[in-house]
């Protein structure tokens, strides 16, 4: 009997230790289903995160696109100098720059903005050609609308008499092709101009003869010598029929005796150039 009920005990208790074990492990189960389960919304969350930060990222740096093409876009807008020519607001800076160097009784000479236009380029072309020229008249600059004229005295290219170029040219001739070589788009004239003295050589027969060959000598030495693209070049002669001066003296007749270079460029790229040199 006793035998019995300790069997029955024994019974009840490996029961007991039966449910308690599979309630653990059922508790167990659980809480690795809700450990799973915050693991993957964790990861669900981090991967939302991490979108939005993308999304974020994305807008900041639109928005600093916008803000530096706007900048760029300030400083590239075309402005129009008295329908003369349109330049962009970056060279009208760099031109007040300019304008500060310029001789200020120049300067004070200047009544519209297309005036102080011409000041600025007369005067970094002028620097970019004659900065080892003693005498300021050896070489003029003027500009009419967006033509260019450069006028250099026949001293500094020829002899007297002459078309042959001489070697005192060879300075003023390097810069001017710089400048042609680095504007694509221009297009140059070379005229040559004399005073009204008789000539007639073997070679020379009258001054409209002389006139077209400097201006024709200048062209191969800026061709052969400084690889300036002949299809930008333009030869021609006017005599002495276009004066600059009245021929009465010697040294008006001087002044006459001129090669002129006749620049067709876009204002805006040129002085940007000129300024950049």
């Amino acid at each position: 009997m006793k035998r019995s009920i300790t069997l029955i005990a024994l019974s009840g208790v490996l029961v007991m230790t039966s449910c308690v074990s599979k309630k653990k492990y059922v508790a167990l189960e659980q809480e690795l289903t809700d450990t799973q389960s915050n693991l993957q919304r964790t990861a669900v969350e981090k991967e939302e995160l991490e979108e939005k930060f993308a999304k974020i990222e994305s807008r900041v740096a639109d928005y600093n696109a916008k803000i530096n093409s706007l900048r760029t876009s300030n400083d590239e807008k075309m402005v129009m100098v008295e329908d003369f020519a349109a330049i962009s607001n970056n060279t009208k800076e760099k031109m007040k720059q300019t304008l500060a160097n310029v001789d200020q009784q120049k300067l004070q000479g200047a009544t519209s903005l297309k005036d102080s236009m011409n000041l600025a380029v007369s005067h970094n072309l002028k620097s970019s050609l004659s900065d080892n020229l003693k005498e300021d008249e050896d070489i003029s600059i003027d500009i009419d609308n967006t033509v260019v004229m450069i006028s250099i005295s026949d001293k500094m290219l020829f002899n007297s008499g002459s078309y042959r170029v001489s070697n005192k040219a060879d300075d003023v001739l390097k810069k001017l092709a710089e400048v042609i070589n680095s504007e694509p788009s221009l297009e140059v004239m070379v005229e040559g101009h004399t005073d009204p003295r008789t000539i007639s050589t073997p070679v020379i027969e009258d001054n409209w003869d002389l006139s077209v060959k400097r201006a024709t000598s200048i062209i191969r030495k800026l061709q052969s010598s400084y690889d300036v693209d002949p299809a930008k070049l333009i030869a021609s002669g006017r005599s002495s029929y276009k004066p600059l001066v009245e021929n009465d003296t010697k040294e008006n007749m001087a002044i006459n005796r001129r090669t002129r270079i006749v620049l067709l460029p876009n204002m805006d790229k040129f002085f940007a150039m000129l300024s950049a040199n």
